[in-house]
């Protein structure tokens, strides 16, 4: 046995300490190697993602964009080159636009899109000496060791997103039915010149059809080959009304309209192949710079295709001619022309358009200004019991008057002695409603609104508005004799002339002392004057602003994309009333003969002559002409989008963010 003293004796540990602390040493060392050359590699890292981080920031900053011209790419090229980085083969840096999307993680996603730019995506890499520690690793792996290693970075910045607010006029039609559908299939087909026939299904599905107002814009640029996010351009490009319903059909159809929407849409492709050709920008104006955010906005299918049917008929000088049997109107011709077209939406930032609401940047709509003519045809009157004797009790009565004045001129006295002498002389000859027609022209000179003030809530605090100053329904009505070659001009309003209800012509007579005859085909019309009536007024215009707030219950204008907020404007004044009274304060007027024109001077002094007949004639015209205007009001205007008794206007509105552009990715 071995003593214990061999095995505590120090000689055989002689050099432990020093073997340790080499390899303490050399551990230390390899640590420290790790550290830096791992240091180095993230801080090559931290360098290049600082450069695509603010590349992307200035890309944005300077509203670049990826249309031809590649703006974005050259402002991110500008930034990584004052922040020491050279593209060249061994760094590449890259430049996307597109859009962001929030998941229901919350996680943000960037979708490349050359169109948009909602966002600005940066990417780069550059080439730098291997690691040592992927050295070791792939020593030890057996793989093959590269002496360099590629870094990757990139960043995606966007602005803060603006506030944008939307205003509307929507027709307050709840639903279309058979009788409705029956008023528009006429009105479209002469509006655009086609034959449209719809059915109530059809109607009512275009009405209860939403379109993307962002999809529509870019889905139009494809088919008009305009290059696409210059919406600018787009609005400013002449289309077919056929491009224009073909591109909604294409957006409704993969959002998934219902068959009845999409057969809808491609008959009135047919019926709109001969209509004039437009400008989407002339009934759709946004504002200078609206981002595409700005425009994902949803607007009425129905209200959309209103606007470009009356925009193409504003273009032409075609009337649409509606039968009789669609207003239930008997011996009534009814024609209908847009003068001026409808802006059905405007979007834009309330900020410039409170700045100036009426300048360029306003957010403005209205609806558009019809003009409709009735031609009624009156020779009915002559069967009213008494009147005839009235009208000739009135002669009687004003005969005296009048052979006064027509004694005044010196053929006309001598004329009165050659009658005594049995030679020609002239003699009143009074003639009930010479011309049968009567004429009504109602112009319709729409609504509008447009945005005076807004505010957006702080923080926690303040609350959210909108304000929009709307003018009510303004109506011109117009009774007596219209041409229609002028009647439906956009250039000035139509003119109206009295309408003659009796013609005090003169006929040659041949009489000794009071016995003879007297020759019809002698008959001068008008040539003592005339009794006829004339109407020529406005409807006075109302005026409010409608506060959209949160503070008010129910009215706090919705968010872009939803249904908005609707707020009804009731006018002072019943316009229908008002209308009604303007008929019956109408007044016989009893002209006096001044040369040609027919009706030319009033003959000053006679009313009290007049106001027997006055009772008994105008209630038979003004009960004929009151009811014509019911139907018109209530189903024709409305059904172009277009109530005079009150007006529904529709606010959206979505809060922006704050400060500048900002990385989001």
């Amino acid at each position: 046995m071995f003593p214990r003293s061999q095995f505590n004796s120090p000689a055989p540990q002689r050099g432990a300490i020093g073997l340790t602390a080499a390899m303490t040493l050399g551990v230390a060392v390899l640590m420290m190697l790790l550290v830096v050359d791992t240091g180095r590699l993230y801080m090559e890292q931290r360098k290049l993602q600082r450069v695509v981080d603010n590349a992307a920031l200035e890309a944005v900053s300077r509203g670049g964009n990826c249309l031809p011209g590649l703006t974005a790419a050259t402002y991110a090229g500008q930034s990584a080159v004052r922040n020491g980085y050279t593209v060249d083969t061994a760094n590449t840096l890259s430049t996307s636009c597109g859009t962001l999307l929030t998941g229901a993680n919350g996680m943000r996603t960037f979708t490349a899109d050359a169109a948009q730019t909602a966002a600005v995506q940066v990417a780069a890499s550059r080439t730098v000496t291997t690691s040592f520690a992927r050295g070791i690793r792939a020593l030890f792996s057996g793989a093959s060791v590269s002496q360099n290693t590629t870094l990757n970075a990139s960043a995606v910045a966007a602005k803060p997103q603006p506030t944008v607010a939307q205003l509307n006029i929507r027709s307050n039609l709840a639903s279309i039915d058979t009788a409705q559908s029956n008023i528009l299939n006429p009105l479209f087909s002469g509006l655009l010149g086609g034959n449209v026939n719809l059915t109530a299904l059809g109607w009512d599905g275009l009405l209860k059809t939403d379109i993307n107002l962002l999809k529509y814009l870019d889905q139009l640029a494809i088919n008009l080959n305009v290059a696409a996010g210059n919406y600018t351009q787009l609005l400013n490009t002449q289309a077919s009304v056929t491009q224009l319903i073909q591109a909604a059909a294409t957006v409704v159809q993969l959002n998934g309209a219902t068959a009845e929407v999409i057969t809808a849409l491609g008959a009135l492709q047919v019926a709109a192949i001969n209509a004039a050709p437009v400008k989407l920008g002339e009934i759709l104006q946004l504002q200078t710079g609206t981002t595409s955010a700005g425009l994902d906005a949803n607007l009425q299918l129905l209200q959309l295709i209103q606007g470009v049917v009356q925009l193409a008929n504003s273009k032409s000088a075609v009337a649409a001619t509606l039968p009789i049997s669609v207003l239930g109107l008997a011996n009534v011709t009814v024609r209908v022309k847009v003068i001026e077209p409808p802006q059905f939406s405007a979007i834009g930032d309330p900020a410039r358009a409170k700045a100036n609401p009426l300048g360029p940047d306003r957010i403005f709509v209205r609806t558009a200004q019809i003009r409709t003519m009735l031609s009624v045809n009156l020779p009915v009157l002559t069967g009213v019991t008494g009147l005839p004797n009235a009208v000739l009790g009135l002669v009687g009565t004003l005969t005296p008057t009048l052979n006064a004045l027509l004694s005044l001129n010196l053929v006309d006295t001598l004329n009165s002695v050659f009658c005594l002498l049995g030679a020609g002389c002239e003699q009143l000859d009074p003639k009930l409603l010479p011309s049968p027609r009567i004429d009504i022209a109602l112009d319709a000179g729409g609504a509008k609104s447009y945005v005076t003030d807004y505010s957006c809530p702080t923080g926690s605090t303040g609350t959210k508005s909108l304000t929009a100053h709307t003018i009510t329904s303004i109506a011109d009505l117009k009774v007596g004799q219209i041409d229609p070659a002028n009647a439906f001009s956009s250039v000035a309003e139509p003119t109206v002339m009295p309408l003659p209800l009796i013609d005090l012509g003169t006929v040659t007579c041949h009489k000794i002392l009071g016995i003879g005859s007297c020759n019809p085909a002698t008959h001068v019309p008008y040539r003592a004057g005339g009794i006829g009536i004339k109407l020529d007024t406005s409807v006075a215009q109302n005026s409010q602003d409608l506060l959209f707030s949160s503070t008010t219950p129910f009215a706090t204008p919705a968010n872009l994309k939803l249904p908005p907020s609707i707020q009804p404007v009731v006018p002072t004044n019943d316009i229908v009333a008002s209308l009604a009274d303007s008929l019956a304060g109408i007044n016989l007027i009893v002209y006096m003969p001044v040369g040609s024109n027919p009706l030319g001077a009033i003959v000053t002094g006679v009313a009290s002559l007049i106001s027997d007949v006055t009772n008994r004639l105008l209630p038979v015209v003004t009960e004929l002409i009151s009811p014509l205007l019911d139907p018109l009001l209530n189903n024709l205007l409305k059904s172009l989008g277009i109530n005079l008794m009150d007006v529904d206007v529709g606010a959206n509105m979505t809060c922006g963010q704050t400060g500048r552009a900002y990385l989001v990715i």
